[in-house]
C-alpha cells in the first residue's frame, strides 16, 4: 500500500531554494508530501522555472492586478484552495498576508525566517546580526499568525558568526541550515507529529514552550 502523501502548496517570491529542496526530497521519496503547486507574487521569480522543470504546476499572481491587498489575498487563497492542500509552505514569500487569509488557513501555514526569532523580524536580518556584533545567528520555523514573523515557534538552527563574515558568507551558512531545518518541520507536520492548536505549537502532543534546537541531521528522524 502506497503511503499517503500530504498535499502541499509552496509560495515563493524569488529563487525558491527552500522550495527546490522540499520538492526534490518529495520527488525522491524522502519527504512524505506531494507539492501540488508553486505560486509566486512575481511572474519573473526564478523559482517558478525551477518548479516547472520539476514537473510542478506553477502560477503567478501579481498584486498589481488587484485593487488592494484584501482582493489579492482573497484571489491567492482561492488559487491555493483549488489545489486542495493540507499545508501551505512560505519559502521566501515576501508579502505580508492579511488576517482573513491567515484565518482561512489557520494552523496550516508554515514560514521560514532567517534569524533567531524573536530577534530581527522583517528584512536584512543577516546584516542586522553583523551590525549588532552577534556571536551567533540562525534560522527559525514558525506557524504563521497575524503578527509579522511572530507566530508560534517550532524549531531553530544556530550558526556561529565568524570573524570576517559579511552578509553573503553569513547568508550561505544560514541557508545550509535552512535546507535541513525546513524539511524536518514539514516532515513533522506531514506525519501528524506537529500541530498548531489554539495558537500553540505542539510536537508529539506537547506544547513547545521553546523552539526545538536542531543541527544538520536526517529529515526523517
Amino acid at each position: 500500500m502506497t503511503p499517503t502523501k500530504l498535499p502541499v502548496v509552496i509560495l515563493i517570491s524569488g529563487a525558491g531554494s527552500n522550495m527546490q529542496r522540499l520538492a526534490e526530497l518529495a520527488r525522491n521519496g524522502e519527504l512524505p508530501i506531494e507539492v501540488k503547486a508553486v505560486i509566486s507574487d512575481r511572474a519573473a521569480a526564478p523559482g517558478l522555472a525551477i518548479a516547472a522543470n520539476l514537473g510542478i504546476p506553477t502560477t503567478a499572481l501579481s498584486p498589481k492586478s488587484f485593487v488592494d491587498r484584501t482582493q489579492f489575498d482573497a484571489a491567492l487563497a482561492d488559487t491555493i484552495d483549488s489545489y486542495g492542500p493540507q499545508l501551505i509552505v512560505l519559502a521566501g514569500f515576501m508579502r505580508i498576508l492579511g488576517p482573513a487569509f491567515i484565518q482561512r488557513f489557520a494552523g496550516r501555514v508554515l514560514n521560514i525566517h532567517p534569524s533567531l526569532l524573536p530577534k530581527y523580524p522583517g528584512l536584512n536580518t543577516h546584516q542586522r546580526a553583523l551590525d549588532a556584533g552577534d556571536s551567533e545567528h540562525g534560522v527559525s520555523i514558525h506557524f504563521v499568525t497575524d503578527e509579522l514573523d511572530g507566530g508560534p515557534l517550532i524549531a531553530q538552527a544556530r550558526v556561529p558568526v565568524l570573524p570576517g563574515d559579511n552578509a553573503a558568507t553569513l547568508t550561505a551558512r544560514v541557508r545550509h541550515q535552512e535546507h535541513q531545518l525546513y524539511p524536518q518541520a514539514v516532515h513533522w507536520f506531514a506525519t501528524s507529529r506537529l500541530q498548531c492548536v489554539r495558537g500553540k505549537a505542539l510536537l508529539d502532543g506537547q506544547e513547545l514552550t521553546a523552539p526545538v534546537q536542531i543541527s544538520t541531521h536526517d529529515v526523517s528522524s
